[in-house]
């Protein structure tokens, strides 16, 4: 799809790409407040908890483009139009993201549009789903006697399709934070314990992070697939495989299912 620019105008507003979070809207940037409440539309993704939505002016346009595995609400050509539309007849658009707006989630190929289209922007980063995940379940990503490492990947459909760095992935003193891979759970395991990595490995996969109605599934690598199955399993979902996860209980420190605090919008806007 090519984009659709208004030859000869110069676009009069600025796009604002905002990193969400995890969901607590507590953990919202400061700077990530300040712009949403400044907003005169907002592009926001599926996985942006409705805590945070709630901050944005009654008076903005919303639009929702969020994508999940099979009910992709729009394409990316159609989110990178939207943006270039919005930048030319608003003042201050927000493309509000879950997490943090440059991991696994093309971030950075939405700013190419608007350079392409010589629109001006900034980047608020946002705690990603992994910090967040992991804190909220008692998981420290690294530690000194687990391990001295940390990688990131998505599990995302093309597993089938591009081949993956197993052995790479396999060394166990490395945890492996996989996002989107809740339907490909057996391609990660049997990918992993076929490239060496124990089929004990201590795995949790966890639902709604940071969340009042967060969720922790707690095995081992040769039961991910079981693990992914569980009926009570809702999205989004996090996968943390490593020995680090057995650290899980005697850290965990957060209580789900309780109310939680509300943003003090009041005394927000007078920080």
């Amino acid at each position: 799809m090519e984009l659709v620019t208004m030859p000869g105008q110069k676009a009069k507003g600025k796009v604002w790409l905002v990193g969400a979070g995890p969901g607590d809207v507590e953990l919202l940037t400061l700077k990530a407040f300040r712009i949403l409440k400044s907003a005169d539309v907002v592009l926001y993704d599926a996985l942006v908890s409705q805590d945070i939505l709630d901050l944005i002016p009654s008076n903005a346009e919303k639009i929702a483009v969020g994508k999940r595995a099979g009910k992709h609400s729009a394409a990316q050509d159609e989110i990178n139009q939207l943006l270039v539309t919005k930048a030319y007849t608003r003042k201050n658009v927000v493309r509000l993201k879950g997490g943090d707006p440059f991991i696994f989630g093309r971030g950075g190929e939405e700013l190419q549009t608007l350079v392409a289209s010589g629109i001006a922007f900034e980047v608020v980063p946002g705690i990603t789903a992994a910090s967040g995940t992991s804190a909220y379940a008692g998981i420290p990503l690294t530690h000194r006697d687990y391990a001295q490492g940390v990688t990131f990947i998505t599990g995302h459909c093309q597993l089938g399709s591009r081949p993956m760095d197993w052995q790479g992935y396999a060394n166990p003193n490395n945890t492996l934070v996989v996002y989107m891979g809740i339907l490909n759970a057996n391609v990660i395991s049997d990918g992993l314990i076929g490239a060496g990595r124990s089929a004990d490995t201590p795995v949790a996969i966890v639902s709604k992070a940071t969340t009042s109605t967060q969720q922790r599934f707690m095995g081992k690598l040769g039961e991910l697939a079981q693990l992914a199955a569980d009926p009570a399993l809702q999205m989004p979902a996090l996968m943390i495989i490593g020995e680090v996860v057995e650290l899980a209980d005697s850290l965990n420190w957060f209580e789900p299912n309780t109310e939680t605090q509300a943003i003090d919008i009041d005394a927000a806007k007078a920080l």
